[in-house]
């Protein structure tokens, strides 16, 4: 696992903005995993800003998604599908044909979460997968407690995951108890796995994950099992990491040719 410490959360996504154009100039059509919510804005602003400036060709691109409600309303504007076209697929100027996603609104969920797991591997499997954490420490919504093992399922969210998530709805009454969720097992399966953390209220997430025992109770720290991990954090999600300097001295020898 490689730890990268960034001034802040705009350094961070142009940071993994450049590994993903290089990702794309080496593989166009590469599959993408990307997560939601505010922590990951930047890598998608940064990477709409190349394609906007005809410095990155994102139209051979495709996406997938990490996670879905259970039982949003299609077309419902907090719906994850509708989050990732909005912030990702219109932005990048792809179109819904590159777009892999779980059906949240099945008459089976657990048949949907079964397919879109397969659906993934048929693809090819994921190229680059994108990560953020929860203060639990959770990924995916592979919420603490989650088999290290686990594939794409239906879970249950905490009170905490749903407090946090809150503020993208009118009232906590509003978001959904249920989501589909790629595994952690499945997770791992991607080529890259590149969290992004910022914000002092992730930095305790952040030490266990990375400093602390692998454990299913901070589901994060599986990214320690991963042969090409990468956690960019900004110096308030550091806050917490007793080897910091370590973190620092690393990254600043890294040869220019290893790339993210």
């Amino acid at each position: 696992m490689e730890i990268v410490i960034v001034p802040d959360a705009a350094a961070g996504g142009e940071l993994i903005a450049a590994a993903i154009a290089d990702l794309l100039s080496a593989k166009p059509d590469a599959l993408l995993g990307v997560a939601t919510g505010s922590t990951p804005l930047p890598i998608y602003q940064a990477l709409a800003a190349r394609v906007q400036a005809a410095t990155l060709d994102a139209s051979r691109a495709r996406i997938c998604q990490l996670d879905e409600y259970v039982g949003l309303p299609a077309g419902h504007p907090e719906s994850y599908r509708s989050v990732v076209l909005r912030e990702v697929v219109e932005p990048l100027g792809l179109t819904e044909a590159s777009f892999l996603g779980p059906d949240g609104n099945a008459a089976d969920i657990a048949a949907a979460a079964i397919a879109y797991d397969r659906a993934l591997a048929e693809a090819g499997g994921v190229d680059l997968q994108l990560l953020g954490i929860g203060t639990d420490g959770h990924i995916g919504f592979n919420e603490p407690c989650s088999s290290l093992a686990s594939r794409t399922r239906i879970k249950t969210l905490t009170r905490q995951t749903r407090e946090d998530n809150a503020r993208f709805f009118d009232s906590l009454d509003e978001v959904p108890h249920h989501v589909i969720t790629q595994g952690i097992g499945t997770i791992l399966e991607a080529r890259h796995l590149v969290l992004l953390a910022t914000g002092e209220a992730k930095a305790e997430a952040v030490a266990l994950a990375v400093e602390g025992p692998l454990s299913a109770a901070v589901p994060a720290s599986a990214l320690q099992l991963h042969p090409h991990a990468t956690v960019v954090v900004d110096e308030a999600a550091a806050a917490g990491l007793k080897l910091a300097d370590y973190f620092r001295d690393t990254y600043a020898a890294k040869p220019a040719w290893q790339g993210l």
